[in-house]
């Protein structure tokens, strides 16, 4: 089957990072992190990417891009791939640079604050890494940091630094730029510890960094990329997210089939044909626990709800029993 692609739509913004293979370091020397960064330039043209920031440490790198046409995907396969060659080429080497598929964190672009959290977490990675200890942060030479202290004729011209200005209320001026750097100094003086970001295990282990609103409609666009059978891929907690939002879609949908309510769950028997019904659906089309379904239709222990819900075909009127099933779905997915 087709590997799942991401989630991509106009305007998405992500935080991407990947390591080396291995782990091992992606850059031998400068001149490596300039080929990168020329090479990142090079698709933000090709692709009309805006870069808001970015970090390459020994064996990792982190940016964060926005994409205003729904390109991600067969842009970062062009940059790693024509980074990939170039590295080896210049090193006489061969096979993977990076370590498998790149890290994609989804950002809610019209939510104030999340650009600024993600660039602070972006240029306090060399303060973490403790690499500008002894010396000002902006002195470490790969990041982003370096251009949001110059004005727009030296940095690169795909760097984008006003939407990150903006959400401070600074403007791209000299006298905001200077603010910014007292900031992000200020910080890591007093120092980054992950515990102290606003969001520090999104930015980490999360895949989406947003309102319920943005969590709502990225989810919608994954269920889109389930239809056709495709495979699933990416973080556990993507399809966890999105296994329990298919799965309260199916139940509502049934509970409105049969004009059922909670009372009337509690009320009716664990093995009610109705909830067997509900529950084979859910189980399914879906990842959601066994518990889930016990609970949510109040049917039981795993092990019961695993007798009755797996198979069905012991339930009179198969046919009818079928097309309620279908009209469930489809009521589902109008939602």
């Amino acid at each position: 089957m087709a590997r799942m692609g991401r989630v991509e739509f106009e305007g998405a913004v992500y935080h991407l990072m990947c390591r080396g293979d291995r782990r091992e370091a992606i850059f031998q020397s400068g001149r490596d992190r300039e080929m990168f960064l020329e090479t990142l330039g090079q698709i933000s043209a090709r692709n009309g990417w805006r870069v808001h920031a970015y970090v390459l440490m020994s064996n990792h790198y982190h940016l964060l891009v926005e994409t205003p046409k729904a390109n991600l995907v067969r842009g970062m396969h062009w940059f790693q791939a024509t980074y990939t060659m170039r590295y080896n080429r210049r090193h006489h080497l061969s096979g993977h640079v990076f370590a498998g598929r790149y890290k994609s964190l989804l950002i809610d672009p019209d939510e104030k604050g999340y650009f600024a959290t993600v660039s602070d977490y972006i240029h306090l990675n060399p303060a973490r890494a403790r690499l500008t200890a002894q010396k000002p942060l902006k002195s470490y030479p790969w990041s982003s940091l370096h251009g949001y202290g110059q004005g727009a004729h030296l940095r690169p011209g795909w760097l984008e630094v006003g939407t990150v200005l903006g959400e401070l209320g600074w403007r791209d001026t000299a006298a905001h730029r200077r603010d910014y750097l007292k900031r992000m100094e200020e910080r890591a003086r007093e120092g980054s510890a992950e515990e102290e970001e606003p969001f520090p295990k999104e930015l980490r282990r999360g895949w989406i960094l947003g309102g319920e609103q943005f969590r709502e409609r990225v989810l919608g666009l994954m269920d889109g990329l389930c239809e056709g059978g495709a495979r699933r891929s990416g973080p556990v907690e993507i399809w966890g997210d999105h296994a329990a939002w298919t799965a309260e879609r199916l139940l509502r949908a049934g509970l409105r089939h049969w004009g059922l309510g909670a009372d009337d769950l509690r009320r009716l028997r664990k093995s009610d044909w109705r909830k067997r019904l509900m529950g084979h659906l859910i189980k399914q089309r879906t990842d959601v626990s066994l518990r889930w379904i016990g609970e949510r239709l109040v049917m039981g222990t795993d092990s019961h709800v695993s007798r009755l819900c797996t198979r069905i075909d012991d339930l009179p009127r198969q046919k009818r029993c079928a097309k309620y099933l279908k009209q469930i779905e489809a009521a589902a997915r109008q939602e």
